[in-house]
């Protein structure tokens, strides 16, 4: 499936709401949005976005010209939209993103809630995206990597989940990682229904200093593994510098320093202190902004 014909169909969904983004000063941004941002002329170099992608994706710079399709597509990104409500029909599952035999991709500053199946699925050996600065909410599945337990191809998945708003009314899959890896770091959780991030296949995840609010009643645990959980070979997921309130809990499983994302240079980032991540994830999702960027 071509992503851009469905954007197509998404973007007929697109309303004028906004979420009231904070107005920050450069030491309390995240490391991406310090990087353009503050630039006031930000319409006369719009092209500086595409050097401040970190994670898996990488930098972007050298995407500009490309056609954008987005099955196994490359450099590609996709940067405030308002995506909600989605249906599915034809070879459309009702979800918000999906992305097919995709790599290098970053997802930034979009708000997507409300659709009829998930609102991000990474899958079919799709591999080096970044999630970031994204608002979920309203939703019951929200986002999916990996396409199945039987696809093999997806032990290379490499995905950063970074600087992201998850809630209130998210139930599940926050994410939910199929055989592959993902770098989870520096989100807010404002609650969930039946767990924040899970797995099956054995994949690898790092939790590293993201604030989990718990739901005033229900389930506290953030975590919840699909499969037979073997002492012999657990699964490298745990957590690293989390902050948990209201009763949430954390189970870990495997050794903690087999799991890390081993950046490249231009993929490395600084991580915020858990303390730090309202005000870090506080302009997550579409940016409502003036000609002079104060937002």
């Amino acid at each position: 499936m071509a992503v851009l014909s469905h954007f197509v169909v998404v973007l007929s969904f697109v309303s004028l709401s906004f979420f009231p983004n904070a107005c920050l000063a450069a030491s309390e941004m995240n490391a991406i949005d310090q990087c353009w941002k503050l630039n006031t002329i930000w319409r006369r170099s719009r092209q500086q976005l595409a050097t401040c992608s970190v994670g898996f994706a990488g930098k972007m710079a050298n995407n500009v010209g490309r056609d954008v399709i987005l099955y196994k597509a490359t450099d590609v990104i996709i940067h405030g939209l308002r995506i909600h409500h989605c249906k599915a029909h034809s070879q459309m599952d009702g979800d918000a993103i999906r992305l097919v035999s995709a790599s290098k991709v970053w997802i930034d500053h979009n708000t997507l809630f409300s659709c009829q199946d998930g609102l991000l699925d990474v899958t079919r050996g799709s591999t080096f995206v970044t999630v970031s600065n994204n608002w979920f909410r309203d939703q019951d599945k929200v986002m999916l990597l990996g396409h199945d337990d039987g696809f093999l191809r997806d032990k290379d998945m490499k995905v950063t989940v970074a600087f992201n708003h998850f809630g209130p009314n998210c139930n599940q899959r926050m994410p939910r990682v199929r055989h592959g890896y993902a770098h989870v770091t520096n989100n807010l959780y404002q609650g969930w229904e039946q767990y924040a991030i899970g797995g099956s296949m054995s994949p690898s995840i790092k939790s590293e200093s993201n604030y989990f609010i718990a739901p005033k009643s229900g389930k506290k645990e953030v975590t919840w593994r699909n499969g037979i959980y073997e002492k012999s070979k657990p699964w490298n997921f745990y957590s690293v510098g989390d902050l948990f309130t209201n009763g949430a809990s954390f189970f870990q499983s495997g050794r903690r320093g087999m799991a890390r994302p081993n950046y490249t240079k231009e993929q490395s980032f600084k991580v915020g202190d858990a303390k730090s991540v309202k005000t870090l994830t506080s302009s997550a999702g579409a940016l409502k902004c003036s000609r002079t960027l104060r937002c």
